[in-house]
Formats: C-alpha cells, structure tokens, sequence
C-alpha cells in the first residue's frame, strides 16, 4: 500500500494513525474561542486541525420552506433551517488564514473541507497541504475534480456512498491526474452508533479501492476510533470541543482536549500493538522461558532405580527436560545417583537411546 505526504507527516500502514481535530463549528463564530480550541488540539497531540469553508449561501438557498428545514426529529437540529444553521456553524473566511498559520506554529498541519469550487481557490491562495471531501459532497463530482486538479492529496469521507459511488469518485480523481486519495469509512449520523459503524468495512475498501483507508468517526467517546486502527486505519479525524457543556454546533459527539489526548496515546499503542505476524515468542519474552515447566527429581534416586511418578515430577522452571518426554522417563532407570531437587537430563536415562534427538 501507497504511502501518502501530507505536510510533513507520512500516512499509510507503516505509520502511526494520523489524528486529525475537526473544528467544525464549535467556535461559535469566536475567533479567540477557535484559537484556544487549536492551542488545545496541540496540547493533546494531534497532527492536524481542520476548519469547513463555505458561506450559508454556497451550502442552500435562503428560503424559508420546509424544503429547507431539517425534518428528522432525531436530529440534533430538528426543526432548523438549513440556511441559517450554516450561517451559525460556518468560520469566517477572514480566519483561516490566521487560524493556520497559528496551527503551523505550533507544528500542527492545517486544511479544510472545501464545500465548493470557488472554496478550492480560496484555500489555494492559503497553500493549504491536501484537501477534504465532506460525505455528503462525495457525490459533488465537479467539487473533486477541482480539488484533484491541485495536485495535492485528497482526503474523501465516503459516508452513505454506495461502492459504485466511492469508485466514481476516485475515478474523478484520477482523470484529474491526481492518484494521491485516503478515503475514510464513515457513517453520516450525529451522533452515529457504534452498531452502525460496521469498522469491518475498512480491510474490505482497501482491498476494493486499493487506497489507504482511515475513519471519520461520529461516535461518542474513542473506542470506536481505537478499534479502527487495529483494522488497519491510517487516519482518524473527530470532531473537536472545548467543553462539551457550553455548547456548539457538533458539541454532542465531539470530543473535549483531555479526551483527545487519550486517543492521540491509545491509538499510538494499538498501532504499536499490532507489531507483525509472529509465533515461539518475542525476544522481550525469551527470560519468561525459564518459567516454564521441566521435569525434576522430587526425591532422591540411586543409581538404577527406575523413575517413578513418586521420585519424578513436572514442576517450574524450565531446566530439565520438557514435559513432553514425562513417559520416556517413566520407562528408563537412572544412570546415576540423583538428589532431590535435580533437573532431570538425559544423561541421567538409561534408555535414552536417540530420544534427545527429538
């Protein structure tokens, strides 16, 4: 599998996940509030933060319908209108650029999700490293081309997309002459649940789309995302809050700095955790060995004496022979004296013949 440079940072499978703290819009349009939010990304140890830019008037239209209301009264913004909930959770144009070059200050990584073309050459005038495709903007074919055409990596969340969906996709991007693409498994509820992140997809679209794979991840908490690496996801990107409590467009299923900090180090260990196909133990294990059980004279034994399940037993360490040979002890005489507390060899066996060639 192809490695990938986003920055300065490398993903793919020989590396460790790539974290990526989504800011969304979890500043409430507070400037000071999103760099603090980006002081704590880094605090935590994330490689990157990521800002969505777009205007309510490139999201929907502005007109009050029940088209263009949320409908599902599961949703955390039932009842909302689109136009003025993307008012509310968009970042000023304005920002970005402060808010980046505050990120690469810190050695943090910094792009955003494009919602439109116009969007891609605003974020081009910021050098911004690579470029998120949002999953309900797979299907946007015109937006990932744009994007593609930079010739920097894409990152394409795939959400409900269909396989057919995700390889045109990818295809856009490739005709676009760029062949630098992460797609992330996703599930585009909020919050999603864990029995409808179906994490046994990322191993199958590696397969299928022969791209590394990571996880845009809408679950509460970092289990999820955790599990994710140990099916080999090169990159995790979740949202990210100050404080849960005081509220924010995502705030629900986003995740608060200290809690960030435990996913940057637990996924730092299930990565090291995954190590590679191995068996008869690790060196770090070779002193465990000793540990292991032997067969030991129990009492003392004289010269001829046959070997006895009351003179002989299978105890630790591991200094004589292997419990595997217990029987052809049984069915030998000792060659010698033997004191209590000797580990059995075979030397000591009359009938050892070539048994210690096995």
């Amino acid at each position: 599998m192809k490695e990938i440079k986003i920055g300065k940072c490398t993903l793919g499978p020989a590396h460790n996940p790539f974290i990526i703290a989504e800011l969304s819009g979890n500043h409430n349009q507070d400037l000071n509030l999103a760099k603090d939010m980006v002081q704590a990304a880094a605090n935590a140890g994330v490689d990157a933060i990521k800002l969505q830019t777009y205007t309510a008037d490139s999201m929907t239209l502005p007109i009050d319908s029940d088209n263009f209301r949320i409908q599902e009264k599961d949703s955390l913004w039932y009842g909302a209108h689109l136009h003025e909930l993307y008012q509310k959770a968009s970042t000023p144009y304005e920002w970005h650029a402060e808010l980046f070059s505050f990120a690469n200050s810190l050695g943090l990584e910094a792009f955003s999700s494009p919602f439109d073309e116009a969007a891609v050459d605003f974020l081009e005038t910021l050098n911004v490293p690579c470029y998120k495709i949002a999953s309900f903007e797979l299907t946007d074919l015109p937006l990932i081309e744009k994007a593609a055409a930079t010739g920097k990596p894409l990152i394409m969340s795939t959400g409900m997309a269909s396989e057919a969906e995700i390889q045109q996709a990818i295809d856009t991007a490739h005709q676009a002459g760029n062949a630098q693409i992460i797609i992330l498994k996703c599930t585009s509820t909020y919050p999603a649940s864990a029995e409808n992140t179906n994490l046994l997809t990322i191993p199958d679209m590696r397969q299928k789309f022969n791209c590394p794979v990571g996880l845009s991840d809408h679950t509460r908490g970092i289990g999820v995302s955790v599990a994710s690496v140990a099916l080999g996801a090169v990159a995790i990107e979740k949202h990210f809050v100050l404080d849960r409590t005081a509220g924010g467009v995502d705030a629900e299923f986003s995740l608060e700095a200290d809690e960030f900090s435990a996913l940057v180090e637990a996924s730092e260990l299930a990565f090291k955790a995954l190590g590679k196909v191995t068996y008869g133990g690790s060196p770090a294990e070779r002193n465990s060995k000793y540990y292991r059980r032997s067969i030991f004279a129990c009492s003392d034994i004289k010269a001829g004496e046959p070997f006895t399940r009351e003179n002989v037993k299978v105890v630790r360490p591991a200094l004589g022979l292997a419990p595997k040979h217990f029987k052809q002890v049984l069915q030998s005489n000792a060659t010698q004296d033997i004191k209590a507390g000797t580990a059995i060899d075979w030397p000591h066996l009359q009938n050892a013949h070539n048994a210690e060639q096995n």
